[in-house]
């Protein structure tokens, strides 16, 4: 398959942004789910240290449009991707590389993606399968080091910083070459109503749509 043409590059083409719901609770992750899909995003994460993550997961699987991914982060085994798979998930994130875990979620057909703080993890996780790379955490991944990255590893392999991404951070990592952001606690923290989770991201889709014209992406 053309890496360029997968459902989880797809969705990041259409907005490079994949909210992480860390804390989230299933009575409350379908309003925020709504939230997020009507500010633009694509791509929803459950970690699943929140509580009752696979829950959460399949009530935002059967409540948002086919083209909205959902999937599972803080993933650390590879039975946990068969459990994600099972409650409707479409994507692994993971904060680490375990090949053992990247063979696991493609051999159930989710995407996947590790998270990579050396070159060497990075190309390990490629040849296990990963289909994007997560930076992380970028706190400790400078934009100079993005660009230094993208001398060997040119599109169309994706990089997502992940780790303190904020709207007024965000177009440095673009100019460097990231192909889009994993966001935490500047877009939800938990407790947070799906109205507050609305206009976090549209700060953030606002960042995004400045930093990649449409012309750009």
């Amino acid at each position: 398959m053309n890496p360029t043409h997968t459902p989880l590059i797809q969705a990041l083409q259409q907005c490079g942004l994949i909210a992480i719901l860390r804390g989230v609770q299933p009575h409350e992750v379908v309003a925020i789910g709504h939230a997020l899909y009507d500010a633009g995003f694509r791509a929803i994460e459950v970690p699943l240290n929140s509580p009752e993550p696979l829950a959460s997961i399949r009530a935002l699987r059967d409540a948002l449009p086919a083209d909205c991914l959902v999937g599972a982060g803080t993933v650390l085994t590879p039975q946990a991707c068969a459990d994600v798979a099972a409650a409707g998930g479409q994507v692994i994130v993971m904060p680490h590389s375990d090949p053992t875990v990247i063979r696991a979620a493609k051999a159930v057909g989710m995407a996947c993606a590790p998270g990579v703080a050396t070159l060497t993890e990075a190309f390990a996780a490629l040849a296990a399968g990963a289909d994007v790379l997560k930076l992380f955490p970028a706190e400790a991944l400078a934009p100079a080091v993005l660009k230094a990255w993208r001398a060997v590893l040119r599109p169309p392999v994706a990089l997502l910083p992940v780790g303190g991404i904020t709207p007024d951070n965000l177009a440095p990592y673009a100019a460097a070459g990231a192909s889009g952001f994993g966001l935490g606690s500047a877009l939800y923290r938990p407790g947070d109503s799906a109205e507050q989770v609305a206009r976090n991201a549209a700060a953030f889709v606002q960042a995004w749509r400045h930093a990649y014209p449409p012309s750009a992406v």
